[in-house]
This record gives structure tokens, C-alpha cells and sequence, in this order.
């Protein structure tokens, strides 16, 4: 797959995606919905998109969500709705917060399956057949992910992976695979049943969100990995932040200079979660269970949450909210 650096659409994509067009227009309801929040990421978007328009199996819609962007964003996405009818493009008018970016392409999905796509990753064509072949099989499967390797900003090549994190027939046990994972929740990305989704509150406004989100999932079904390497992840220097605080700022001004605890609402999620969620009584004893081992392993990291706190009490907000900045390139 070629990834370029975008200065806007080839004629090859334009050809492409136009003769996908017509046959888009008259099917109606789509299958799979695929979500893409994106907020000034014109460098990467085109290349990302265009793997996604060029899928294998194209019973799609793509949903784009511009959280305000003021680069060539919109000029991009614009130029890609008008060669293909499955692009629909939405515009906010201001900044809404990552998170409540990321939920808006969902609630305006329409697809039996739903996917979210970062304007950065590309997708490898076989991606979305694979999966959905899998959840058309099995009923019984909430997520359907890949393989998949990490690039950098310039395409290549850093790490390849494989996880298999909430396979269990166990939903304590998926639960506690996903919680107790440290990587970057990449199974966020995988397809999912779209009325299970529903079925949560999204991302929430705290770093970790998606990780809690991914362990309710875990907790109506099992994940499955199909096996093969269709997924690029890209890591680079707009996707970076310093720790978890800093974070905050992805999800909306009103966090920037706010003292919040991550760690701590991370954990109180995770309890309502498992209240939520409708489970026998010894699985939800389990998870229980299991959540005081989380706690006892991230007990430094909920001691921080305290620490920081107080040291920030005592620092002025225009201080507090120097400390920001670095995030507010995040999509």
C-alpha cells in the first residue's frame, strides 16, 4: 500500500471512487459504517481515506466528522464526498472535544457494523471483508480485529503485532484481558456490532476511556482476531502526548488547567461498568474481584492522581494551562 504525504486527490483515487459512486447511491443502508474524526490532518487524511474507498468489499459509508479544522481538512474531505456518494462529510462549527468528535460519527451511522478510522492509520483493502465475514458467521463475536503494524510519519515500518486480548468464553475473564492490557487499545479499530455499541455510553471525557469502552464490549461477547496483518498504525509526533494529565486536553478546552484525576475516574467507570452491564452474579463477582488486583497494580498510579493534584492546587490556572498545549493537535 503506498502512503504519500498529501498535497490533496490523484486522478487514480478520483477515478476510482466515481466508479464506486454509482453503485453507492441507490443501495440505501449500508452494512458497515466507518466513523473518521479527524481535526487538522490534512497531511496524512487523503492517504486514509483513499484505504478506505478502496476496500474489497464496498458496502460501506464513510462518515467523517471535522472537529473545526483549519487547514486544508475541509477542502480534502469535500473534494472526496463529491467523487463518492459513500463519503458523507460533516463539519463542526467549533472544537467539540476528541471524544464527543469520536461519538458523533457513530451516532450518525447507519450500518449493521461500525468501525472507527483515524485520519493518520491506513487500512489494508482486505480489512473490512475479513472482519465482517467473521461477524456474519458468528453472532455470538462483538469485535472482529487484525493484525497490524506500527508506522511512523513517514510509512515505515516499527513493529508488527498480534494480540488476542478478550477471546475467552469467559466475560470476567475477557474483561480483565482487556482492562489489564498496557499497548494502545488498537482493537479500538476492529468492527463491531453497531446495536452492542449502542449498548455503552462511547468514549467518555478521561484519558483511558477507550480501554474501558473495549473492556464493556469485552464483557457481551468475545473479540476475534482474523489472523492476518490488515491494519497500519501510525505513530508520530501529532499523535503524541507527555502522560495521562496532559491528555485531558484532547477531550475539550474546558480540561485545559483543570486539575482531574484520570486514574480515579478510570477506576469508577470501570465499577459502573460492571453494574451495567447484565451478568450472572459469580461473573460479576469476578470482575469485582478482579478490579481490586487493578487497583492494587495501579495503586502508584492513583497515589499520582492525588499528588498532582494537590501540587497543581497551588499553581495558578494560566500556569496549569501552559502544561496543555503540547495535545491540541489531536483529532
Amino acid at each position: 500500500m503506498t502512503d504519500q504525504a498529501d498535497d490533496g486527490i490523484s486522478d487514480a483515487v478520483e477515478g476510482r471512487t466515481a466508479a464506486r459512486a454509482s453503485g453507492a447511491a441507490g443501495r440505501g443502508r449500508p452494512l458497515v459504517s466507518i466513523g473518521l474524526p479527524v481535526h487538522n490532518g490534512e497531511r496524512y487524511l487523503a492517504s486514509s481515506i483513499e484505504s478506505l474507498l478502496n476496500q474489497t468489499y464496498d458496502d460501506i459509508e464513510l462518515i467523517i466528522c471535522d472537529n473545526a479544522s483549519d487547514d486544508r481538512t475541509r477542502e480534502i474531505c469535500e473534494k472526496f464526498a463529491e467523487v463518492d456518494d459513500r463519503v458523507r462529510y460533516y463539519r463542526n462549527e467549533e472544537n467539540i472535544g476528541g471524544a464527543r468528535n469520536h461519538n458523533l460519527t457513530f451516532t450518525l451511522a447507519r450500518g449493521k457494523y461500525f468501525r472507527w478510522a483515524a485520519y493518520d492509520d491506513l487500512a489494508e483493502p482486505t480489512l473490512i471483508e475479513r472482519c465482517v465475514t467473521v461477524l456474519e458467521a458468528q453472532p455470538e463475536v462483538v469485535v472482529c480485529h487484525t493484525d497490524f503494524v506500527h508506522i511512523d510519519g513517514e510509512g515505515e515500518i516499527t513493529g508488527r503485532f498480534s494480540r488476542n486480548h478478550g477471546a475467552s468464553p469467559s466475560a470476567s475473564e475477557r474483561f480483565a484481558t482487556v482492562a489489564a492490557a498496557r499497548d494502545f487499545c488498537e482493537e479500538t479499530y476492529g468492527v463491531i456490532r453497531s446495536e452492542v455499541f449502542a449498548r455503552t455510553d462511547l468514549q467518555q471525557d478521561y484519558t483511558g476511556s477507550d480501554r474501558t469502552l473495549m473492556s464493556e464490549l469485552a464483557l457481551y461477547g468475545p473479540f476475534v482476531n482474523v489472523g492476518e496483518s490488515l491494519f497500519r498504525k501510525r505513530l508520530h509526533g501529532g499523535n503524541e502526548y507527555i502522560d495521562w494529565r496532559t491528555r485531558m486536553a484532547w477531550f475539550g478546552e474546558k480540561y485545559k488547567g483543570r486539575i482531574v484525576f484520570p486514574w480515579w475516574t478510570q477506576l469508577r467507570d470501570y465499577l459502573r461498568v460492571i453494574q451495567r452491564v447484565p451478568l450472572t452474579s459469580r461473573e460479576r463477582t469476578r470482575c469485582r474481584l478482579y478490579m481490586a488486583r487493578w487497583m492494587a497494580t495501579n495503586s502508584p498510579k492513583l497515589a499520582k492522581d492525588l499528588l498532582v493534584a494537590a501540587m497543581m492546587a497551588s499553581r495558578t490556572r494560566s500556569r496549569r494551562v501552559s502544561q496543555f498545549t503540547a495535545t491540541e493537535n489531536w483529532a
